[in-house]
């Protein structure tokens, strides 16, 4: 089964990531990584603001429809909506600048889950925190490129993936904190797909979609990691999606212009803009995080 999406808003990011539905405003955040700007916009696609900042923000979660907490290049930081004022939480490698933050999601506990990665994307400096009333934990280190961060709708199982191994992993999680227990086993090897594993999320039946970076669609994979369907997108490098919308069942996908030569540029006039899809299954409501 193969569907096609509409261009949602013509906004081309460099690198367009981090989408989530924040269902007390009736507003998609989203990122766009390399310019160091964070966008609000309507299931309708209006932008109702947008704020740049001085360091890189990757990725947000969500603490009440005034505020909103967000993985920056130094940790986490409360960010006040109306005023655009920032506190810090938790360092997070605030020490390192050769690393930034990149995919991360929040568990139904409240759980934060954060992934970072070198900026060269080259060496595997980066790591997957936990962070949860207060407490940040280490989960994974020497990682390449964090990505597919998304969970069960029981908070039972976590999904994540290194991108450029072409295989997202799961782990059994602790429902009530979140945190990993045993041992990560595969979920499904994408190495003969189309792409690369980017962002990811489950919907409320369980089924995982994944974006394809360089592969034009998001898959989505039943529990058991199969193929059900693609979802096509018109530009290549697809980052991440995310449910929202009054009943949860509109699909938005960001995506990226950032590395694309001019030709492909040419080719593909809205790579790094935002897309959305309506679909016949609802996603999960955005936990709030547990500060």
């Amino acid at each position: 089964m193969s569907q096609t999406v509409r261009l949602l808003l013509d906004c081309q990011c460099q690198l367009g990531e981090g989408p989530i539905w924040h269902p007390g405003r009736q507003q998609l955040f989203f990122f766009d990584i390399n310019e160091q700007t964070l966008f609000a916009v309507t299931a309708a696609g209006e932008i109702v603001d947008s704020w740049l900042f001085n360091e890189t923000v990757a990725a947000a979660a969500v603490v009440d429809d005034h505020t909103l907490v967000l993985a920056t290049d130094t940790g986490l930081k409360e960010f006040d909506l109306t005023t655009g004022g920032m506190n810090r939480i938790n360092e997070i490698e605030a020490d390192n600048p050769l690393t930034r933050t990149n995919d991360s999601r929040v568990h139904p506990s409240g759980a934060f889950w954060i992934g970072t990665m070198t900026r060269a994307e080259e060496e595997p400096g980066g790591a997957v925190y936990h962070y949860r009333a207060g407490v940040l934990t280490t989960i994974k280190s020497g990682v390449k490129i964090p990505n597919a961060t998304c969970f069960s709708p029981d908070g039972r199982i976590a999904y994540w993936c290194d991108t450029p191994t072409k295989k997202i992993m799961q782990v059994a999680t602790d429902p009530a904190t979140g945190l990993p227990q045993g041992e990560w086993t595969l979920f499904a090897d994408v190495s003969d797909g189309r792409g690369y594993p980017d962002g990811a999320v489950v919907d409320s039946q369980g089924y995982l979609w994944n974006a394809k970076w360089g592969g034009s669609c998001v898959v989505r994979h039943a529990p058991d990691g199969s193929i059900d369907r693609i979802v096509e997108v018109p530009v290549s490098q697809v980052t991440c999606p995310a449910f929202g919308g009054p009943d949860l069942k509109t699909m938005f996908i960001t995506t990226a212009a950032k590395n694309l030569s001019a030709e492909q540029l040419a080719a593909e006039r809205h790579a790094g803009s935002l897309f959305a899809i309506e679909l016949d299954v609802a996603g999960q409501p955005e936990p709030t995080i547990t500060l």
